[in-house]
């Protein structure tokens, strides 16, 4: 049976999501459709690349993944079919895939040119249906489209690094629904400028100077809980995906607030870590 994901900036109010489930189930009964998300923040290119990243590879090997953000067919704004990792993915060339390109070259791109025969206003309903449907039948890429071999890439997706190497300067990419904060920073590119350095990590007026292994670190356990007085507590991590974190200790949006709210940081806003000039061990950080 295929599966065909779903991530859009669609949300649940309108017909939309609704609307596109229905034109996939009345070519292929049979399918399996499963929702990523349909809250990315609209047109937010980043976050949306952020998302997709983080889940295609728990799912089947043939997978395939339409991705409905910014989609409008402009001259600027082509649609893509694109097999990568035994993945295919459906989506406007925007720089959604470059995120994930930029570490797994794609076995092949194909740019849609199928639009001659559907009039359509909603692409994602009328195109990425059609394709991704096509493809779940055992279609081959090259009759949807033509062959091209680049991607758009997404601006500013790299960390900047000063020339001596002493400070990274990130961004914030996606805000989690805890209110955590993850920049563009991965574990691997700060590791290998690291390189034994300590280091201080700077948001707004908030500073740190530890990556935690996993969140409950930052918990003296030995103190009684009454204690402990760690809930509320800021703190950076690298998260399941390797992104460096900024985190609150069991934030909640609807009391404490968090790490966004309390330290007045939103999407595309810069992170700074500054390296020491000599080396130190290496602190051990790991995955949660």
């Amino acid at each position: 049976m295929p599966i065909i994901t779903l991530t859009t900036d669609f949300g649940e109010k309108d017909h939309f999501a609704g609307a596109v489930k229905g034109a996939i189930y009345n070519e292929l009964p049979d399918v399996k459709i499963v929702d990523i998300s349909h809250s990315v923040s609209p047109f937010y290119i980043s976050e949306a690349a952020y998302i997709i990243q983080n889940a295609y590879a728990n799912f089947p090997k043939g997978t395939i993944h339409i991705i409905g953000i910014d989609s409008e067919l402009t001259p600027e704004n082509k649609h893509i079919a694109v097999k990568l990792d035994d993945h295919y993915f459906v989506c406007a060339n925007n720089g959604i895939m470059s995120m994930i390109c930029s570490e797994i070259a794609p076995e092949k791109i194909v740019e849609i040119n199928i639009h001659n025969t559907i009039q359509t206003s909603f692409p994602v309903l009328d195109i990425f249906v059609k394709v991704a449907c096509h493809i779940a039948r055992g279609g081959t890429l090259d009759v949807i489209g033509r062959t091209i071999t680049d991607i758009k890439p997404i601006q500013n997706i790299k960390p900047f690094v000063n020339d001596d190497k002493t400070q990274i300067i990130g961004s914030v990419i996606y805000i989690d629904n805890y209110g955590n904060i993850i920049t563009n920073i991965k574990r691997s590119f700060f590791e290998n400028l690291q390189k034994g350095r300590s280091f201080e990590i700077s948001a707004r007026n908030h500073k740190f100077k530890t990556i935690y292994k996993r969140y409950s670190d930052i918990v003296n356990f030995e103190l009684p809980e009454e204690n402990r007085h760690s809930d509320g507590k800021g703190l950076v991590v690298f998260n399941s995906g390797g992104f460096l974190e900024i985190a609150i200790y069991k934030s909640n949006s609807a009391t404490m607030g968090g790490a966004s709210t309390l330290m007045g940081l939103d999407l595309m806003d810069s992170i700074s870590i500054n390296f020491s000039a000599t080396s130190i061990l290496p602190k051990t950080v790991e995955f949660i």
